[in-house]
């Protein structure tokens, strides 16, 4: 007698659901793995923010005032008064000394072989959490800053100090000429006791993300153009809380009018990040505490001051 056995392998039908559980296995575990990834992502970017904060601290400790967000005239770690950011004098706080020996401090950034050290990455100032950018490969005149082309690209920065606020655009019955700034504004040399209103609640460097590109809501609106934060050695890239409307477009145009939104509505001289929900923002104290995309502007508004006798409650908002 013939025996007869059974066909063996895997039949159309059953490879076709085995690749569909697949599928729906993958497309299950995806969200898990991203949000992994920008978990990882955004511990980097806080701890750049952390060492950064020790670094501004040391500079204080070395000239008895906080870094200026840009120098105009001569100051601390500035003694030839040249344009000169924040991020430039403390590089050897950053262990950076070798990029620090190349750049001429007798020159502003954009002059001689400064454009060549404004290439360079410096790892401690770009928050992993950004999307890849555009080089930059030019700028406009800011005089007295001519109009510029960059090749290489300028190195970019995702960080900037926070100078403080714009009170006609905030409230002019608090805050004014005297009492809007921040620790780190234009040609200041700030103590810790210039700092009234509490190390702890007097946020100093925010995140600035994706500049010079500019960002609405999250989306790149490539038909606009920004001429600050166009890298790390940029002196010109710091600016003041405004507030904005909910969707970004607007800027400034006050709480009534409905610029309200603090964080994350829009990156071109605003706080921005990538982050879901908010930003970070380093303080005067060291800490880094993370900025909810739904603080109130007003208690923001109190955060960035140090000595507008405003009441800020807890940087975890």
């Amino acid at each position: 007698m013939k025996r007869r056995y059974a066909a063996s392998g895997v039949t159309l039908v059953e490879l076709m659901v085995v690749v569909a559980i697949l599928g729906i296995l993958v497309g299950l575990l995806m969200p898990a793995v991203q949000g992994a990834r920008e978990s990882a992502r955004r511990l980097a970017c806080q701890s750049n923010l952390r060492q950064l904060g020790l670094a501004v601290s040391n500079f204080e400790s070395a000239h008895k005032v906080f870094p200026a967000s840009g120098w105009t005239v001569v100051g601390p770690g500035n003694p030839y008064g040249t344009y000169m950011s924040w991020r430039t004098v403390i590089l050897p706080q950053i262990e950076q000394s070798n990029v620090r020996v190349l750049y001429d401090i007798k020159q502003h950034w954009w002059q001689g072989s400064n454009l060549a050290v404004a290439s360079i990455p410096i790892g401690l100032y770009v928050c992993p959490s950004t999307p890849m950018q555009a080089p930059v490969l030019d700028a406009i005149a800011k005089p007295p800053r001519p109009a510029l082309g960059f090749n290489p690209p300028l190195a970019r920065v995702d960080y900037e100090a926070i100078q403080g606020v714009q009170p006609n655009s905030i409230d002019p019955a608090i805050y004014n000429a005297s009492n809007r700034f921040s620790v780190m504004h234009r040609n200041s040399t700030n103590k810790y006791r210039s700092i009234s209103d509490g190390t702890s609640q007097t946020v100093m460097v925010v995140e600035a993300g994706g500049r010079p590109s500019v960002y609405r809501r999250g989306r790149l609106n490539s038909q606009l153009q920004n001429d600050q934060g166009i890298g790390w050695v940029d002196s010109e890239g710091a600016f003041s809380l405004d507030g904005a409307s909910s969707d970004g477009m607007r800027e400034g145009c006050t709480i009534r009018a409905g610029c309200t939104v603090a964080v994350n509505a829009r990156n071109d001289n605003e706080i921005y990040s990538f982050h879901g929900g908010g930003s970070h923002g380093l303080f005067a104290d060291g800490h880094v505490g993370f900025l909810s995309e739904s603080i109130d502007l007003m208690v923001m508004a109190g955060m960035c001051t140090r000595a507008a006798a405003d009441l800020a409650p807890s940087s975890d908002q």
